[in-house]
């Protein structure tokens, strides 16, 4: 299915203004610079690969680990853009890895590094494992490539955060913002830019991706109906990490601004859209069995059974914020982006106590959640963790 922006309550693209305003100046640096995308073939690293590419840069080198991804990343892109006058290459490559140094260590010269690798699903720390590849890949594989980018002398570094990094209430906001803490540590040293944004809608294992493949696969459609979230489109997420890089200042944290375009809408509210912009009208059930007995019925009548409960699982925000009171902004550069602007400020006590004790409990290939969780909270002290003892993986 094409996504269709009226789903998410929108009549237009948040950031036209502002690219519009900037185009010309995007296309002349793009154009004479160099540029690697790590995390490339995810949902945002393709919108960012796609904004970069359509600018002819001089070299686009994209890495991702996903193979497979990586494949309909350039036929995307082969069919929607064609060719450019510069380099344009892929690297089914791991950035942990020791493959990935070696690549590094042949091609680390570029201008910019976009770092849109991330684990981002709150379900992440279900187990004290998954949650350990979370903190690996949203911390540590982020602050070894900026170091990485330090060495290689590139001009800028950007990296990805989440709204979800602002008073966050789960492990994955929290190891955003820690993220961010590193990142501000080696700002001293290279250029770095962030952003935080609202959920992508339809992007690659979210909850609105969810809703294609249970159409594909002829069954229901589950919700929380009491959980509002704000959205961007895939390209605006694109849009919105270009600007970023491209024109952040150093430590600047870039994020949408709330607009008439950009308000809160429930899961359920766009199940309902949705559904109704395929044909269907939405069947409300009582049960999950319920609704995966009505869906061999339901359909050839042009419903379609859902089942809209409330949230009562660990992490799960009340609502979204894209900054604190405490985080200092200009709301004026631009039109529909809004800044937070930081101050060269860090703790490398505690940071190097973080990573000490992280790297301890990995050798000693033995941990707990609640061991994780202390090291969280030396660093968060104000961390709102909210533990249900429930997660979504035991739920349709």
């Amino acid at each position: 299915m094409l996504f269709d922006i009226k789903l998410i309550n929108r009549s237009k693209e948040l950031f036209s203004e502002d690219i519009s305003n900037y185009e010309y100046l995007l296309k002349d640096i793009i154009s004479s610079s160099s540029f690697l995308v790590i995390g490339g073939a995810g949902s945002i690293g393709q919108s960012v690969t796609k904004e970069i590419f359509k600018r002819n840069p001089k070299t686009l080198h994209v890495v991702d680990i996903s193979e497979n991804n990586m494949v309909e990343l350039v036929r995307d892109i082969r069919s929607s853009y064609g060719y450019i006058d510069g380099v344009f290459k892929t690297f089914s490559l791991d950035i942990g890895s020791l493959e990935y140094d070696a690549f590094i260590s042949n091609f680390g010269k570029y201008d910019y590094v976009l770092n849109l690798s991330a684990l981002k699903h709150v379900r992440s720390e279900k187990d004290p494992f998954t949650l350990m590849r979370l903190i690996n890949t949203n911390i540590f594989n982020t602050n070894k490539t900026i170091q990485q980018s330090i060495e290689n002398k590139t001009k800028k570094y950007f990296c990805v955060s989440t709204d979800k990094a602002a008073n966050p209430v789960n492990m994955m906001g929290a190891s955003k913002r820690i993220m961010e803490m590193f990142a501000m540590q080696q700002s001293n040293r290279i250029s770095i830019s962030m952003a935080r944004f609202a959920n992508v809608a339809f992007s690659d294992g979210s909850l609105l991706h969810g809703f294609n493949q249970r159409i594909q696969k002829r069954q229901p459609i589950v919700a929380p109906n009491d959980i509002k979230r704000y959205f961007v489109t895939p390209q605006e997420s694109g849009e919105l990490c270009l600007m970023s890089c491209v024109f952040g200042e150093n430590r600047d944290i870039f994020f949408p601004k709330l607009s008439e375009e950009l308000h809160l809408i429930s899961f359920a509210d766009i199940a309902v859209k949705y559904l109704r912009n395929l044909g269907y009208e939405p069947f409300l059930c009582e049960s999950e069995n319920e609704a995966r007995e009505l869906i061999h019925s339901l359909p050839q009548q042009k419903k379609w059974p859902c089942l809209f409960t409330k949230s009562d699982t660990t992490g799960e925000k009340d609502f979204e914020e894209f900054f604190t009171d405490q985080e200092l902004l200009d709301m004026e550069r631009f039109t529909n982006l809004g800044i937070i602007k930081n101050k060269l400020e860090f703790d490398s006590e505690k940071l190097n106590h973080f990573e000490k004790t992280i790297q301890s409990l990995k050798k000693s290939t033995s941990w707990s959640k609640q061991d994780i969780l202390n090291e969280f909270f030396t660093l968060i002290p104000d961390f709102q963790h909210k533990e249900t003892g429930k997660y979504l993986d035991a739920k349709m």
